[in-house]
């Protein structure tokens, strides 16, 4: 009692579970994330001879140029920071937000044909601006930044969006692999592989197209992805999914990497997020996204984080991986999907990001480098992290909207 009262005399803070950082609001953190993202996407052109062009149309005859920052470039974490965005700004009713995912999209469509033009003539070299949006190959090319680009269309209706948006929808539905089941796979690294990421590469934007359409067909495969992904991917003894399958070898992968189970959580919870009350699969959905978050449960450590491969805690704790389940298991406890009583997983969960991983500057730490697929365990273990790189930042803010939203109500 006298050690508790001195330290109250010299004035020093005693840390409390639930509180966040020098006593921040959650959502003061969440727009600490949010505005460090607004203020460092440039979306600009850096050229070879160190200048810097605001448009395609200001870069010189045999100049090459890049896109200036990861924050402006066309790939599916932009696609999902640009949701997470829309999401923040429409809660807190703060246009700078939705503004931001506007710009980006802009940015793209307003540039790309100058760089398609270049690709016609066979003009190549690394990280050619907007090769996703220029050639769609795979999920990961359109199906992210489709979702995000729906978002964009409900407020900006452009008619080379719209195209853009039925480009996608053609080629998720009609063009991408799948298995003889209609299980969306890969090419890659083997035919045909199925990875755990593609059920948010390819579920958020269909739930969004039927939403925009009207059609069934589209809510009615994104339910049928979610049952044949947890067919393949789901490992009853762990109660985790692992990151892959291989259909030539019959085989799971070798590791329940927390990532991959953080895309496939979103995924449900954004289908279930535009899916019809009266679909019939929709409680199937609920009821797979329960198990799979009590199944996760198991493995949240004392710090409230999850670990880069989920059932080791000798791999280091993960950012984005924590944070996609933060917000799942918030936003289903907040829409009733799930009891309250579970809420306390995604409280420790974002308490310990505010705590360890998010910096007072709004960058993040600890986040997961894009990772393909391995045999090896070790691979995943040993994947480099990188600070506030762009796979976190989306869920982060995601995670930290619907804590807010939820003690909002206590």
């Amino acid at each position: 009692m006298k050690k508790l009262t001195l330290l109250l005399y010299l004035g020093l803070a005693i840390p409390f579970a639930g509180h966040t950082q020098h006593n921040t609001t959650d959502i003061e953190v969440v727009k600490r994330v949010a505005d460090y993202a607004v203020a460092h996407a440039a979306f600009t052109f850096k050229g070879n001879n160190n200048q810097t062009y605001n448009t395609s149309k200001e870069i010189p005859e045999g100049v090459t140029a890049n896109i200036s920052d990861h924050l402006s470039e066309w790939h599916y974490p932009n696609g999902v920071l640009n949701i997470a965005m829309v999401d923040l700004g429409n809660y807190l009713k703060e246009e700078k937000y939705n503004a931001f995912a506007q710009r980006h999209v802009a940015f793209a469509f307003d540039n790309y044909a100058y760089f398609e033009a270049l690709s016609r003539k066979g003009v190549k070299y690394k990280n050619f601006p907007f090769n996703q949006l220029i050639n769609t190959r795979v999920l990961d090319d359109c199906g992210a930044m489709g979702a995000s680009l729906l978002d964009v269309y409900n407020t900006v209706k452009r008619g080379d969006y719209r195209a853009y948006i039925d480009k996608a929808a053609n080629h998720i539905s009609k063009v991408q692999e799948r298995l003889p089941d209609g299980t969306l796979c890969r090419p890659n690294p083997y035919k045909w592989t199925l990875w755990g990421d593609d059920l948010y590469m390819s579920v958020p934007f269909l739930a969004r197209m039927g939403k925009l359409t009207n059609n069934n067909n589209y809510f009615d495969d994104a339910v049928a992805q979610v049952k044949h992904f947890t067919h393949y991917l789901w490992d009853p003894r762990t109660e985790l999914y692992v990151h892959y399958y291989y259909e030539d070898l019959k085989r799971q992968g070798v590791a329940h990497w927390g990532r991959a189970n953080g895309w496939i959580m979103l995924a449900k919870v954004q289908l279930l997020n535009n899916l019809p009350a009266s679909h019939p699969g929709r409680n199937e959905v609920i009821a797979d996204l329960t198990q799979q978050i009590l199944g996760v449960a198991k493995y949240q450590g004392p710090n409230g984080l999850f670990h880069q491969v989920l059932d080791r805690t000798d791999s280091y704790t993960e950012t984005s991986c924590t944070a996609m389940f933060v917000y799942s298991i918030a936003r289903a406890v907040n829409e009733g999907w799930l009891d309250k009583r579970y809420i306390t997983i995604a409280e420790r969960g974002w308490d310990g990001l505010v705590k360890e991983k998010i910096q007072e500057d709004g960058q993040l730490k600890d986040v997961c480098i894009g990772t393909n697929t391995s045999a090896d365990l070790s691979f995943y273990y040993n994947r480099p992290t990188e600070l506030n790189d762009f796979h976190g930042i989306g869920p982060v803010i995601e995670a930290g909207i619907e804590i807010a939203r939820y003690r909002a109500k206590k």
